[in-house]
């Protein structure tokens, strides 16, 4: 991920879904200042530019499967909670391919939703390298909610349940898949990540992803949680925020995995 961006632009958020109102601003919020602080470094870049204007354009981008008129409403409402924004829906039926033209000029930032994980794989599968340049070179914030936030990976963990046929998490966690998937990601962090770690016990999967030799770095984020990676700083850290831990994982010295769990206000190293 450049750290080279505009502004607050270029940098990523992960959300490990949940729909807790009180939390909100401190989930959200950070995502919609930095869409706020890339729309006005736009702006400001324009002939007789003004770095004032209207609240920053959000593309939510949902994989419809029959129901996206009203999952857009819940981020809707979520989002406009947090901050001033004006959401937009580009709604992906179940089964066909993200158009990258919906990210116009005057998008600020793109927030993926949450849904069926490999369907939302499967909805980027062509667009996955040309989206994150585009991220890259306009300097828009990227936020994922849930099966968002495991698209964000460079190797995103999809789903299943079980390693061999031995179960490594709760079946009603498996996103209609048996086996475990990793399949490849937009790229924008360089770990994996799975979501609803205390509320699913996803954090099993996870594990058994790194200590398969799958991946050599894995997050699993708990429900109200946001993960915060990149900034001007250019620390090599993502940050925690919200009232869960994100939880990380990596390959122990003679076997198996270490798992290190971080609060609100706590940071780990991204590589």
């Amino acid at each position: 991920m450049s750290s080279g961006t505009k502004s607050s632009g270029g940098r990523v958020f992960l959300i490990g879904g949940g729909w807790e109102e009180t939390v909100a601003d401190v989930v959200h919020g950070p995502f919609l200042r930095a869409a706020r602080a890339a729309s006005e470094s736009s702006r400001a870049s324009e002939p007789s530019g003004s770095g004032s204007g209207p609240a920053p354009r959000i593309l939510c981008v949902i994989v419809d499967e029959g129901d996206g008129a009203e999952q857009f409403a819940r981020y809707d409402t979520a989002l406009r909670k947090a901050g001033e924004c004006t959401p937009v829906p580009a709604l992906v039926p179940i089964g066909e391919r993200f158009d990258i033209g919906a990210v116009t000029e005057d998008v600020a930032g793109v927030f993926v939703c949450g849904g069926l994980t490999p369907a939302y794989q499967e909805a980027f599968a062509e667009s996955s390298g040309p989206l994150s340049a585009l991220l890259r070179e306009r300097g828009l914030p990227y936020a994922g909610f849930s099966a968002g936030a495991a698209m964000a990976a460079r190797e995103a963990v999809v789903g299943g349940w079980l390693v061999d046929g031995v179960a490594v998490c709760p079946p009603d966690t498996a996103e209609d898949l048996e086996e475990l998937e990793v399949r490849p990601g937009l790229g924008l962090v360089p770990f994996g990540v799975d979501n609803h770690a205390a509320q699913w016990g996803t954090l099993g999967r996870l594990a058994a992803v790194v200590a398969g030799g799958r991946l050599a770095h894995g997050v699993a984020v708990d429900e109200n949680t946001l993960v915060v990676v990149g900034g001007e700083d250019g620390d090599g850290r993502a940050r925690v925020a919200g009232r869960g831990r994100a939880h990380s994982v990596r390959p122990a010295p003679g076997g198996g995995v270490l798992v290190r769990s971080y609060g609100d206000g706590e940071s780990f190293p991204v590589s």
